[in-house]
């Protein structure tokens, strides 16, 4: 009999769902517990052809089974352990872009076909098993692919609607962000909240008939009589699913979000100042990077992945965030067409960060638990900040100190022409909003190590933690 108890291991806080296959940390090592059950689906899997062509690609995370651990998860009532590639980044998927999300489903219904083809299968489909390494998806959730047996059904159907194939519908047919929804709640758009969304001329679209509107009734009829054990009774088999797989990925390909445009998707192109300020700040960026060598960096506001790219160049590993879903989709586009694994790009408000989420309000924790920038790139941002979303100038500084890491600033003063157009059709409340506070709040918190002006209203400034 399995042993749920934790007191041995500090399992993973996000791997508690799958009783018999929990992740944990031991010194650098990322380890997978295994029940018995468990250990004979990853014997079975591991000797398939698609499983390693999977691992050769990078599909699936690099795993090994690792006997030596064995012991150790004994102590909980495990049998076996794997040992995994670690990631260098956890992203979420209410933090990717339409594109992304788009990947990932794809990839989950090619090993599902794939598995299928070897009378395996896939029995979760939850975005969550995926991750980003820059530009790469692979699936981190190995244990989720086990033997399917006779007449079984593809329990992650359902899943994959709400989690996947709704969320990737709502964005390309209605131009909804299905961010807020897919972080609003763990089990993605339901069934029956997105029917309720569709008009008539929508149940013309490829997928909407048969994957949600049928599918909504098969659900309200489930409430009598189980869905399993209907298809059970119908001779469910391998066929019928590999079919549905097929056909999710025609709709998925097809699927396309054609928004008409953003300010900041052409940000670079339109504004002059980026064209005049360009080439002083990377050379700046690129002096910072050379001379302190970052492992990771954050690049806070990144549009379009200029300066992301100056310190992947020297190097680091780095994480380009933006609040602009189109710009980020955008940029990974352009990362994944040129196999990028340094840059990944997440669409991330600072205004209204990722929280610690789940079950006990940290099995999904927040980003500055997930990655710790050496360098983070602030650049023409503090004005979207503190007059765009009303934040505190100091407030923005003292978080800024709490990443502990130097920091690559561009102060925006009162007078320049873009902070002139924030404060259109708006009363003047930002007092605190000048070159005096700011400079106080920045010695407060840091060592000003550095400076250069960009033109009158705008600056450069390297700051070291104190």
């Amino acid at each position: 009999m399995l042993s749920l108890s934790s007191e041995s291991l500090s399992f993973a806080n996000g791997s508690f769902r799958d009783r018999d296959a929990r992740v944990f940390h031991h010194e650098q090592h990322v380890l997978r517990a295994l029940s018995a059950r468990s250990l004979a689906n990853w014997e079975c899997v591991s000797s398939k052809r698609f499983w390693k062509e999977a691992i050769q690609n990078e599909s699936i995370v690099a795993t090994h089974r690792v006997p030596e651990f064995d012991s150790l998860v004994a102590s909980s009532g495990f049998v076996a352990a794997l040992e995994h590639r670690r990631l260098r980044l956890l992203t979420w998927p209410w933090e990717w872009c339409f594109s992304m999300l788009k990947d990932a489903a794809l990839l989950q219904l090619q090993l599902m076909k794939g598995a299928l083809a070897e009378d395996c299968i896939l029995k979760d489909a939850t975005p969550l098993n995926f991750q980003f390494q820059g530009s790469r998806v692979l699936l981190m959730d190995t244990a989720s692919i086990e033997r399917l047996m006779p007449g079984e059904a593809w329990d992650g159907y359902r899943q994959f609607c709400q989690q996947f194939l709704f969320p990737l519908m709502l964005q390309a047919w209605k131009n909804v962000a299905f961010q807020p929804w897919l972080r609003g709640s763990a089990e993605g758009v339901p069934v029956a909240d997105f029917a309720r969304m569709l008009s008539w001329r929508d149940l013309l679209r490829p997928g909407a008939f048969t994957h949600v509107w049928l599918h909504a009734i098969l659900q309200r009829q489930s409430k009598h009589q189980p869905v399993r054990t209907s298809l059970e009774s119908s001779g469910f088999e391998r066929a019928m699913i590999q079919k549905n797989v097929d056909g999710l990925i025609g709709i998925v390909q097809k699927l396309r979000w054609s928004p008409a445009g953003s300010t900041w998707a052409d940000y670079n192109v339109a504004s002059s100042h980026v064209a005049h300020d360009s080439v002083v700040k990377e050379r700046f960026v690129r002096d910072v990077c050379m001379s302190l060598n970052p492992s990771t960096v954050w690049d806070m506001g990144c549009n379009q992945g200029r300066y992301s790219r100056i310190a992947a160049d020297c190097g680091a590993q780095v994480v380009a965030m933006d609040a602009d879903h189109l710009t980020i989709d955008q940029l990974y586009c352009r990362l994944r067409d040129e196999r990028n694994s340094k840059i990944t790009p997440i669409v991330y408000n600072l205004a209204d960060p990722s929280p610690s989420i789940g079950w006990n309000g940290n099995e999904r924790p927040t980003l500055e638990a997930r990655s710790k920038p050496d360098l983070v790139l602030c650049l023409a941002l503090i004005h979207h900040l503190v007059i765009g979303s009303n934040l505190l100038l100091s407030d923005v500084m003292r978080w800024l100190r709490k990443l502990n890491a130097t920091v690559v600033f561009e102060w925006v003063d009162r007078s320049d022409p873009l902070v002139a157009q924030l404060l259109q059709n708006r009363r003047d409340v930002f007092e605190d909003y000048s070159s005096q506070h700011f400079l106080q709040c920045a010695e407060s918190q840091f060592r000003v190590v550095r400076s250069e002006r960009l033109s009158e209203t705008r600056e450069l400034f390297l700051l070291q933690p104190r």
